[in-house]
Formats: structure tokens, sequence, C-alpha cells
């Protein structure tokens, strides 16, 4: 199975600090992993904005990341219209789970509340 990894995902992966960097790592490893610009976005976003990371450090860990665990990409290219959110908390979620089904992937995620079929809820 091919995974595409959620924002929450890459986050606690990459960051030592984060409380679920140990869990998020081990079931990292070995995996077959995909990434969309999307994620890769709010991985920058959040770690610089929330997390208060510098620029440079996150964007040299999102490389290093994607490099030594081979993290394959894909593109953003399902119509936002075609993802089926029923509230606005859902938008990002239901779109990434979208994408994930139609490129043949499952959402790989610590999020239990998404409800979709192409999510696999990391525990």
């Amino acid at each position: 199975m091919k995974y595409l990894l959620d924002v929450n995902m890459l986050i606690q992966g990459i960051w030592q600090g984060h409380p679920g960097h140990v869990s998020a790592f081990a079931w990292l490893k070995g995996k077959n992993l995909s990434i969309c610009p999307l994620v890769e976005l709010g991985y920058i976003r959040i770690s610089t904005g929330v997390l208060g990371a510098p620029m440079p450090e996150t964007r040299r860990l999102l490389q290093v990341f994607l490099t030594e665990r081979k993290v394959s990409r894909i593109d953003d290219d399902l119509p936002a219209l075609e993802s089926s959110p029923q509230k606005s908390s859902e938008v990002t979620d239901h779109y990434l789970a979208g994408l994930a089904q139609k490129h043949g992937l499952k959402l790989a995620t610590f999020d239990t509340r998404i409800s979709h079929h192409a999510v696999e809820v990391i525990s």
C-alpha cells in the first residue's frame, strides 16, 4: 500500500520534539509514501507559524525527510468541488482523502475524526 501523508503526520514525523514523533516515526518506517503541494505548504506554514521554527530549518528538514524516505509527489489535481466535506472543518481533510483515493492511495493520519474510506488512521 502507498500512503499520502496528511499535514499532521508529516509534522509529527519530522519534528523530533513533537509529542507524537515517536509514534509517527515508528509507523513511517518502511512505508511507501507520497506527498502533495498542499501538504508541503501546510507543513511549512504550521512549522514556521504555530511551532515558531525558522524557515530555513523547516525547509531543510522537509527536504531531508523527502529524500531519505524516497517520498514521491502527486499533483493536487482533484477539483475542489469533487471532494465531499459537510462542514468547513472538514474541507482540507476530505480534499486530501479524495486526492488519495483518486491516486489509489490511503491518506495516513492520526485524526480519528475523518470519516472517509480512503483514510487509514494511525494508532
